[in-house]
């Protein structure tokens, strides 16, 4: 057999997009190229990947069975020029964070404190958004590693590891009407506006409880406006406790609440992405903060 990586690539784009055409546009190229690497793929494995008598190419499920092995066989490519690029450009000169603004503050506050003083001449760059912005970023190359809450599926070609799980807490204002209701039902919450978390990107994070909700893309916001009295808001604990405004609010019983409520926070990077010195101690110092 004689197939390739780009044919490979080519087929798992094309399923993954839905067409050749969309294949083609991610990958900049020709659609008669895509189709072409596709149709050379065929006569090299010896069986037909797609069923191309409906408008849109089918897997047959010979081809639903090499898309999972050939998924398999990028990834594992993308993992050895990982590799390959750590071994040949050894310590990183610069390395730019994206970071959830909702995550822990004071912990990665020490962390930083401490790259300063042990790699001086790295060039750090640091930028905050939401999750899908977060993973977006390294996925398109303008940050190197991403640290974020895990709330929805993350593109194919980034990597997660876990770092710790929080919980979410049910805060309202000391004024609020549920404040009188130590442990709220689901239907007591649906009579208020809830505020939901959303990325900028406008992809809900969250399911609304209450079919009168408002989306905000920042837990700090939505905590602030919580505490004027606008609504109630499920939020990561460590936010609901910062001081500038955890005394204005009054946290509730999630016990009526089937919601899922842990939320787990990572750091992503890209698979094809190499670790250089950096990049191993800061993911070994992160694997220890929670």
């Amino acid at each position: 057999m004689n197939w390739t990586l780009d044919q490979l690539e080519a087929f798992v784009l094309a399923v993954k997009q839905g067409s050749f055409s969309a294949a083609a546009r991610k990958l900049g190229k020709a659609q008669s190229r895509v189709s072409t690497a596709i149709t050379n793929l065929e006569a090299d494995l010896g069986f037909e990947l797609f069923d191309r008598s409906a408008r849109l190419p089918v897997l047959t499920p010979e081809g639903e069975d090499m898309f999972v092995e050939a998924q398999a066989v990028l990834a594992q490519c993308q993992r050895l020029q990982s590799r390959a690029m750590t071994v040949s450009t050894g310590e990183e000169l610069a390395l730019t964070v994206a970071m959830d603004e909702a995550v822990p503050i004071a912990p990665f506050e020490h962390l930083y404190l401490q790259i300063s003083e042990r790699f001086p001449s790295l060039k750090l760059t640091i930028i905050n958004g939401s999750q899908a912005d977060i993973s977006q970023w390294v996925a398109e190359k303008k940050a190197d590693i991403g640290v974020l809450f895990n709330l929805k599926a993350l593109p194919d070609e980034l990597e997660f590891m876990s770092i710790g799980q929080f919980r979410h807490s049910l805060i309202v204002s000391g004024q609020h009407p549920l404040a009188a209701i130590a442990a709220p039902t689901v239907s007591d919450l649906t009579h208020y506006r809830q505020l939901v978390i959303r990325d900028r990107m406008g992809n809900h994070l969250a399911n609304p409880i209450s079919s009168n909700y408002w989306h905000i893309d920042s837990y700090y916001l939505i905590s602030t406006m919580v505490m004027q009295g606008v609504g109630w808001a499920l939020v990561p604990e460590h936010v609901a406790k910062e001081d500038w405004y955890a005394s204005e609010l009054k946290e509730l019983s999630t016990e009526h609440i089937s919601e899922p409520l842990l939320v787990e926070m990572g750091v992503v990077k890209r698979r094809d992405k190499g670790r250089g010195q950096i990049m191993t101690w800061l993911y070994d110092e992160l694997g220890k903060m929670f």
